[in-house]
Formats: structure tokens, C-alpha cells, sequence
């Protein structure tokens, strides 16, 4: 498979330019294409985070760490002592950087469910309510953040697939197929979950059709 270096460097160089050609063609404006691609490139991490030794796993919980100290200042920071609110959002930090992501680590295996398109939903869904519900942005633009992170992580699973084809020798090797697919069917109660995952995200998020406004060459149905 595709080492962690080349997972972000292709993401980023296909989500760049994508974004750009949002922005040029109006669709999105200067700073909604700098999170484009930002989300595109943090996309292209996001299936490794399900194999404990790598660097996604430690940048992602990383800033899901600083993302709930960050939320635990906003909600506290006028009704405690400042000390308190820094207290609070230092443990934390800490909670999700090592009880929360420990189990995580031992709850997913590597190339397991998180590792395919149905994972990818719940990423996209996932980031659209954080951008929206947390962040404050848009709808458009949120939405917009979880089509490139589903860009970024289809992006991923399709170089490790190719990753897994040695053309020099002709050989196939025995990881291929198992980056690429819909779910993992050996774990059909995880899959289950992602399924109610992506169901509970999708109503949590805004309307979708504000895209579909956006593209007025689109055929309208009564």
C-alpha cells in the first residue's frame, strides 16, 4: 500500500486544483476553496486511522483533542474561573488523545470497515455536522468540506489498490482487493453501525439542496 507521505501529497494535488476550478467557476468563494482543499488533503489520511501505528491515527486525534478543548473554553469560558475552563479543556485534550484513542485502536484492525466507501460516508457526514453545527459555516460550504473529504479518502483507498499491483513483475498481491470496497461483509455488525452513523449524521446535517440551487443548468423535478 501507499505510505502516508504519498497519501497526502496526491490528495493534496488533486484537491487543489478541484478547489480552485470551484472558486474560478464561482461556485465557491476564495476561502472556501483554501478548506476545500484542506478537507481534501485531510481526506486523504482519514482511512489509515483504523491502523494504530500510523501518523494519521496521531493527527487525527490529535485534532479531535484541540477541537473539544476548544469547544470546552467556548461553552465554559464565562461561567468558571479562567483556571477552571483551562483545567477542563487541558483533560480534555487528554481524554481523547489517549483513554479515547486507545480504544479506539482496539476496537479496529487495519483494511477492516473503516477502510472502504461506506466508511467514507460517514466521513463526509461526519465533517459536514462538525463544519455546520460546530464551526458555524454554511450549508453549502459544509457540505462542500464532506464531498472533498470523501474526495480525499476515495482518493486513498483507489493508491492502495494500485499500490497493491506490481507492474514491473505482473503480480497481484494479496492485499488488492481489500481497500477498495464497499464495506468489510466479515464485520457486518460494525458495518451496521457505520450504516446508523451515516443515517444519524445525514439528519443531523443541512439541506443539501442548496448545491443543487447552485448549478442551475441542472434539470428541476416537480
Amino acid at each position: 500500500m501507499a505510505d502516508f507521505k504519498t497519501h497526502v501529497t496526491v490528495a493534496a494535488i488533486l484537491s487543489a486544483p478541484l478547489a480552485a476550478s470551484a472558486f474560478i467557476m464561482g461556485f465557491a468563494t476564495m476561502s472556501d476553496a483554501i478548506l476545500y482543499a484542506l478537507a481534501g488533503t485531510l481526506g486523504g489520511m482519514l482511512p489509515d486511522i483504523d491502523s494504530d501505528e500510523s501518523i494519521a491515527i496521531r493527527i487525527v486525534f490529535r485534532l479531535l483533542g484541540a477541537l473539544v478543548a476548544g469547544l470546552t473554553v467556548v461553552l465554559c469560558v464565562n461561567q468558571l474561573p479562567h483556571w477552571q475552563v483551562l483545567a477542563l479543556a487541558l483533560v480534555g485534550y487528554l481524554v481523547v488523545r489517549f483513554p479515547i484513542q486507545w480504544g479506539f485502536e482496539q476496537l479496529t484492525i487495519h483494511r477492516g470497515t473503516l477502510h472502504s466507501l461506506l466508511a467514507n460516508l460517514m466521513f463526509t457526514v461526519i465533517s459536514v455536522v462538525i463544519s455546520f453545527h460546530v464551526f458555524d459555516l454554511s450549508a453549502k460550504t459544509a457540505w462542500g468540506v464532506g464531498v472533498f473529504i470523501f474526495l480525499g479518502a476515495t482518493i486513498h483507498l483507489i493508491l492502495d489498490e494500485l499500490y497493491s499491483i506490481e507492474l514491473s513483475g505482473m503480480r497481484v498481491k494479496r492485499s488488492f482487493g481489500s481497500a477498495l470496497k464497499l464495506t468489510d461483509w466479515s464485520e457486518p455488525w460494525t458495518s451496521l453501525l457505520l450504516v446508523l452513523c451515516c443515517a444519524l449524521g445525514y439528519w443531523l446535517s443541512p439541506n443539501p439542496d442548496v448545491w443543487h440551487k447552485t448549478f442551475t443548468w441542472l434539470p428541476t423535478f416537480a
